[in-house]
């Protein structure tokens, strides 16, 4: 009979469907973390090449725009912990509704590795850019590749927009935009669109959100979709934990006991913070906001939660005064987004959101980083061991929160 780690390592069809039972989630998140599963004893990572990037390629484009095109201009893409991505340039050789003849497009390619440390939708991740484009800054997206037909992976392409995530002069060397510090002159232009595009993007009207077919629609007064999304993380946990950590338990079922029925469905990015948008340092603009993989229908306060997350902030020059992503002082940021958005900053609900990103980012670091890196199922291994290092922080910190809760019941 299998152990458990074994079992989690090389699931039988069984323990996969045990485990979908015990935790009810979102029909397009269930397949995509089931898929995951049947895929686990299959090989490891193998290094694709640039060759097969652009035959897959050329195989997608081809599929929807024809032989109508040429592809120039081909490189890899550094950064992205979590997907593999290839930068190109598309020339349509004919004028469509989308494209002009003879016209430079540049674009990129991502794609899933054999198992990601945030396992998400492709097509999750292309319907909110299609929806998002012209409300928001965001890469126009193309095409969908949501079942590897073409690519070895999971992929999409989208257009190629130019920035940087960090300023020149940041000393930070962290992965995932931690540290960043933008300076007194630039976080103060950069801090007042990343709040307000934060508000427009919360304030999209029900019926726009509607067009999202593989979303869930929360019930109104209702904590349903809540719990789907605690079950969601709580079923990674036990598909990729390697020990266990009864402070998780705790933690869950506090959420659990305690989840907030949702008042007004937002559509959420999920991971919305310093690291994850792209800004001209000159212009002192943001051009884009990246990585919509986790987004969802829910409760706006998750995106205040985690863009005020201590992990992704910084002290000011007064050694004293936290700064939200770098950018802005706390109460500042509430301030500002309740004025753009005409929504109240509920600090009951932020408080509950702030736990149920702590257990997420633990989850994401203790278990899916140290399981996918120990299996050689990415390209970012290193920096993969490295994230799960700080899982011990996380941990820590999820421990002081549920302490305060638990004391002050």
């Amino acid at each position: 009979m299998k152990t458990l780690a074994e079992s989690r390592q090389h699931p039988s069809a069984e323990f996969i469907e045990k485990i979908r039972n015990q935790y009810p989630i979102e029909t397009e998140i269930d397949r995509v973390l089931t898929r995951k599963m049947k895929l686990r004893s299959g090989d490891g990572y193998q290094g694709v090449s640039l060759e097969t990037m652009v035959e897959a390629t050329k195989k997608l484009i081809g599929f929807y725009h024809g032989n109508h095109f040429k592809i120039d201009n081909i490189r890899w893409m550094t950064g992205g912990a979590s997907k593999i991505q290839m930068a190109f340039d598309f020339v349509s050789t004919i004028t469509t509704d989308v494209f002009e003849k003879n016209l430079i497009t540049p674009m990129v390619v991502r794609m899933e590795p054999a198992e990601s440390v945030v396992e998400t939708s492709r097509k999750r991740e292309f319907e909110v850019l299609q929806l998002l484009r012209n409300k928001i800054p965001v890469p126009p997206c193309y095409w969908l590749d949501a079942e590897a037909e073409f690519f070895p992976y999971p992929a999409l392409i989208y257009g190629f927009v130019s920035g940087v995530v960090k300023p020149s002069q940041s000393s930070s060397k962290q992965v995932s935009g931690i540290g960043v510090t933008f300076g007194a002159d630039l976080r103060e232009k950069i801090a007042d669109q990343f709040v307000r595009h934060l508000a427009t993007l919360h304030s999209i009207p029900l019926e726009t959100l509607s067009t999202l077919v593989s979303f869930e629609m929360p019930k109104v007064g209702s904590n349903d979709a809540v719990i789907k999304q605690l079950n969601w993380w709580r079923r990674v946990w036990e598909e990729d934990k390697s020990e266990d950590i009864p402070l998780l338990d705790v933690a869950y079922h506090w959420l659990l006991d305690n989840a907030p029925a949702i008042e007004r469905p937002s559509l959420v990015h999920g991971d919305y913070r310093s690291g994850n948008f792209l800004f001209d340092e000159s212009a002192c603009n943001i051009t884009a906001f990246l990585d919509w993989e986790l987004a969802l229908i829910g409760d706006r306060h998750q995106d205040l939660a985690w863009s005020t997350y201590k992990l992704f902030g910084q002290i000011d020059e007064d050694n004293k005064t936290f700064l939200a992503c770098g950018l802005l002082p706390e109460e500042e940021f509430f301030a500002c987004y309740e004025t753009y958005s005409g929504l109240k900053v509920d600090r009951s609900r932020l408080h509950y959101y702030r736990i149920l990103c702590n257990f997420m980012s633990v989850i994401h670091s203790l278990g899916s980083a140290h399981r996918v890196a120990k299996g050689s199922k990415t390209h970012q291994d290193i920096v993969l061991l490295t994230f799960s290092k700080i899982g011990y922080f996380l941990l820590e910190q999820l421990r002081v929160h549920l302490s305060e809760v638990i004391n002050a019941a």
